[in-house]
């Protein structure tokens, strides 16, 4: 366990340093219309991830698989990241990058060609097709994350709690190794997580995660997800995967479906994500943080229960679109801001 030890305190002493030279190099986030912080805050936090790889590589180059391929395609995002967070570039580019490390993964060999017995007993093969489905997934998982990254340790605290949950998952698999590694990775987000909601040293050392950050754990969790569902040694069937990251997968469907409706690009930054309505009804930051993460937990809990007692696998797709739509007709940015101005004006309607 002294791999976990000092991935801690690389990643702790890697952001201090890290906070520093952004500071220099103007690597910060600055208020606007739609960031509402004080000051200028250094975007680090994905940097000292991204270098905190860099010591579990080197101390266990075999616990991930293809884990030289993966650096080649960390590396690469984040240094498109940290432009992304210094010179706001464009959604092409970025999204080209994210095309361009998903067939990377793909000609290594990491798709997904199985859905699972989801047809009813039948397993659901896509052949050929699963290289669009990959694609899709991998864009889909970068921007999920990225897109939670709204309030102080919500992208922290999800991030940490589904590479946790997969923790879980390859330790009921017997692969250890990976398991460890998954560890590693939520140990090597606690530092970030600290210094951004001014733990112990108040906001005079507070940092933000980035793009950079943001992409670089969606892109992992993805990596890490088609591992553990696909081949030989899959240690969890597909539609557990969609537990494990629901919330970020819930909240990008619903803003970009709503984004859609309005006639407006689903990429078009807003304030109609889930902290933001839980916000307008009323919450405090800290609250709606404990509630999603809460809600997270409950979700890749409920994904781990069933992965455990074999429930069947269309009533687990069942179950969770049952609970997407439930999810979507609550938080309907439109009915559920509409409500939260009711009641800002001491209005009720019951």
């Amino acid at each position: 366990m002294q791999e976990i030890v000092l991935v801690f305190l690389g990643a702790l002493a890697l952001l201090f340093i890290s906070r520093k030279i952004a500071k220099k190099v103007g690597l910060v986030d600055k208020p606007n219309a739609r960031k509402h912080h004080n000051g200028h805050i250094p975007l680090v936090g994905g940097v000292s991830v991204y270098l905190s790889l860099w010591i579990i590589y080197v101390m266990q180059p075999t616990w991930l698989p293809d884990f030289s391929v993966y650096m080649v395609c960390a590396t690469m995002l984040i240094v498109v990241g940290v432009l992304d967070d210094k010179l706001d570039l464009p959604v092409l580019p970025r999204m080209a990058l994210q095309a361009l490390v998903a067939a990377i993964m793909m000609y290594n060999g990491l798709y997904l060609y199985s859905l699972g017995n989801i047809l009813f007993g039948y397993e659901l093969v896509l052949g050929v097709v699963g290289y669009a489905v990959t694609l899709l997934a991998v864009i889909g998982a970068i921007n999920a994350f990225n897109m939670v990254d709204g309030i102080d340790g919500l992208l922290g605290a999800l991030s940490s709690v589904t590479f946790g949950a997969l923790a879980v998952v390859f330790w009921m698999g017997e692969q250890d190794d990976m398991a460890l590694w998954c560890l590693c990775l939520m140990v090597a987000c606690l530092p970030y997580i600290l210094l951004n909601l001014g733990i112990p040293w108040g906001r005079k050392f507070k940092v933000f995660m980035g793009d950079a950050g943001s992409t670089l754990i969606g892109f992992t969790v993805i990596w890490l997800l088609i591992i553990a569902t696909q081949g030989e040694n899959a240690v969890m069937r597909p539609v557990t995967a969609l537990w494990l990251i629901a919330v970020p997968l819930m909240d990008m469907l619903r803003v970009m479906i709503a984004r859609i409706r309005r006639g407006d690009s689903p990429f078009k930054p807003d304030r109609e994500h889930l902290h933001h309505v839980l916000l307008k009804f009323g919450f405090k930051t800290n609250e709606c943080l404990i509630l999603i993460a809460l809600m997270h937990v409950t979700f890749c809990s409920v994904g781990i229960l069933m992965l455990k007692t074999k429930l069947n696998e269309p009533l687990s797709l069942l179950i969770f679109f049952v609970i997407f739509i439930t999810y979507f007709i609550i938080f309907n940015t439109q009915s559920f801001s509409k409500k939260a101005i009711l009641k800002n004006k001491g209005i009720s309607k019951i």
